[in-house]
């Protein structure tokens, strides 16, 4: 492909607004262009890449085999209230009526389509298991979209989901489409985790994330430094920790004006928070209050809380004047001493001794306290994000943290959608039995922008070689001014072609420099100069964009040199 028939639409300056490098890349190289919030065009340079990562997806799933359909991106209300989920979705469903005044969502997702038409497809167990897959437009209306296409209201998805008679068959597909995913992410060349998750609001019984490593992600990995355990920071179990140690010195209430944080209150009593408790007040299950104490260096974990039997779900921290009723003190000298509600401490807290805590009156604390002596004990439990340096829960090493944005999830859904949406089949017995399920989704257009974080320098983009646009940049200097270089570019430009590498040549009329800086800018994994200067040692410069590193190659052999060498680039990670 030529630039002036390919434009790059490249940008010289920083685009304002973009606050991570794969969105001030992807709108600097052209990949990308803004239509509104949340909303990007897909520009020509963008498509190759999206269609490139798309393509692999396709091939594994058919692969491991999955059979791919296309369903429609807006859908039917009825659906999404049979399911109970027209309610419980929340404002990210984008609600429309038709011209009849009929109710209608645009899919973020797509169980209750896939599980309508599974009932009506499915009708005994030998046509099971089956997987159906489709890559397909979803919108979520975020209610702040932001870095770029990583969390845009539009996206492009890849959604599966299997249908079987039984427990160990769907686990057989769920172990198929791990391994498939695996298999994604290796040919992309993409660092990743997989990593065990929390089902969240789509449910189920289990599921694992997979994230593409990179110090600008949201989430944190949790992950043992000896073993192959790894799961996302709101999953890791933490174990309960060793015996609390004996009681020392008796307890005392003493003054502590102004400390009504973790911090201050350690600074005022000069110990480490770690030694101070933290009061915690979420609504209880019971329509009451629930008090959560946990050590003051660590932090809640509102997903395993919630999950609590006497905390409410989802989690909610109680109102700080209800509170102040309850208890008799305002927020900031609160403890565990008389309360009456449930009181819960964490598996740190609980092990703590001569410990600091707030006394219930405001502006006091206690000092030396501890449990069982001077304190009631507390039903104990797991209540807070694993940290750094944790012993792993499956016993092998210490717990590392890295963060990672998540490109895929996957799902054991069980019957949670075939019972809603009523999809049976007859069982070997004769009898009707509902399906168990399972849902696989990848996010195709996320993966693009992840990359981007996981390769990228301060001159532009890094591309995986899988995942580039091109394979190559043929650049020419002075194309438009020197017959010589025209005419050994265009003789090499066929070359590669007919040799199967993907070749922008750049023949724009403009000076070197800009040349370069938009092929560093796009990230091609290798780069061709033609220069007249060159062509009189009958040689070619070859650059790698990852490693910087140049170097010489004959003429007249290049375009079967390089294309081994794009071979091996696209089979070798980076």
């Amino acid at each position: 492909m030529r630039v002036s028939r390919f434009p790059l639409h490249t940008l010289k300056e920083e685009p304002a607004g973009a606050e991570i490098a794969s969105h001030r890349l992807m709108l600097r190289a052209g990949l990308i262009q803004k239509l509104s919030s949340g909303l990007y065009l897909w520009l020509p340079a963008g498509l190759r890449v999206l269609r490139k990562v798309a393509g692999v997806v396709r091939e594994e799933m058919d692969a491991a085999g999955a059979c791919e359909l296309l369903m429609p991106a807006v859908q039917p209300a009825e659906l999404w209230r049979r399911s109970g989920r027209w309610d419980e979705y929340g404002p990210e469903l984008l609600r429309l009526q038709d011209r009849h005044a009929r109710d209608f969502v645009f899919g973020p997702t797509h169980e209750e389509v896939i599980s309508h038409f599974a009932a009506g497809a499915l009708s005994s167990y030998r046509q099971l298991p089956v997987n159906y897959y489709q890559i397909q437009t979803k919108f979520r209306d975020e209610i702040r979209p932001r870095f770029g296409v990583m969390r845009a209201r539009e996206f492009l998805m890849k959604d599966a989901y299997s249908f079987h008679a039984d427990a160990a068959s769907l686990d057989d597909t769920y172990q198929a489409m791990f391994a498939a995913y695996r298999r994604i992410f290796d040919r992309l060349q993409l660092k990743y985790r997989a990593v065990l998750a929390d089902t969240g609001a789509i449910g189920g019984s289990a599921s694992h994330e997979f994230h593409i490593l990179a110090d600008s992600g949201e989430d944190r990995i949790a992950f043992s430094d000896e073993g192959d355990y790894a799961a996302s920071v709101e999953f890791a179990p933490t174990a309960p920790a060793a015996e609390r140690a004996a009681p020392g010195a008796a307890m005392e209430k003493i003054d502590t004006p102004g400390a009504v944080t973790i911090d201050a209150l350690a600074e005022m009593l000069d110990m480490p928070p770690a030694k101070c408790l933290k009061a915690l007040f979420v609504n209880g299950a019971d329509g009451g209050i629930t008090a959560v104490f946990l050590r003051g260096d660590h932090e809640l974990n509102a997903v395993k809380a919630a999950k609590h039997p006497a905390i409410a779900s989802p989690l909610q921290f109680a109102d700080a004047q209800a509170v102040a009723a309850a208890v008799g003190c305002a927020p900031g000298s609160l403890g565990p001493l008389g309360l009456n509600m449930p009181v819960l401490a964490d598996h740190a807290a609980a092990a703590m001794s001569d410990f600091a805590t707030g006394a219930n009156e405001e502006g006091r604390h206690f000092i030396h306290a501890n449990w069982g002596r001077d304190l009631p004990e507390p039903q104990t439990g797991d209540f807070r994000n694993i940290e750094e340096g944790d012993p792993s829960p499956d016993g092998r090493g210490r717990i590392r943290i890295r963060r990672g944005i998540e490109a895929g999830h996957i799902f054991k859904l069980g019957a949670k959608y075939s019972e809603a949406m009523d999809v049976k089949v007859l069982g070997e017995n004769g009898k009707p039995v509902t399906v168990m399920m399972g849902c696989y989704g990848i996010g195709i257009s996320r993966i693009v922008a992840a990359a981007i974080e996981q390769n990228h320098d301060d001159n532009g983009i890094i591309w995986p070689a899988p995942m580039a646009p091109f394979h190559l940049s043929l650049t020419p200097v002075g194309y438009h001014l020197k017959p010589r270089v025209k005419t050994e570019t265009e003789r090499l430009y066929r070359e590669l072609l007919d040799a199967g590498v993907e070749t922008l040549l750049d023949d724009r009329d403009a000076r070197p420099g800009v040349l370069f800086a938009d092929s560093d800018l796009t990230g091609l994994p290798l780069r061709l100069v033609v220069s007249e200067k060159n062509l009189d040692r009958g040689q070619i410069e070859l650059k790698h964009r990852r490693s910087g590193e140049t170097r010489m190659m004959a003429s007249e052999n290049c375009a079967g040199a390089v294309a081994a060498l794009c071979a091996d680039l696209l089979q070798s990670p980076p």
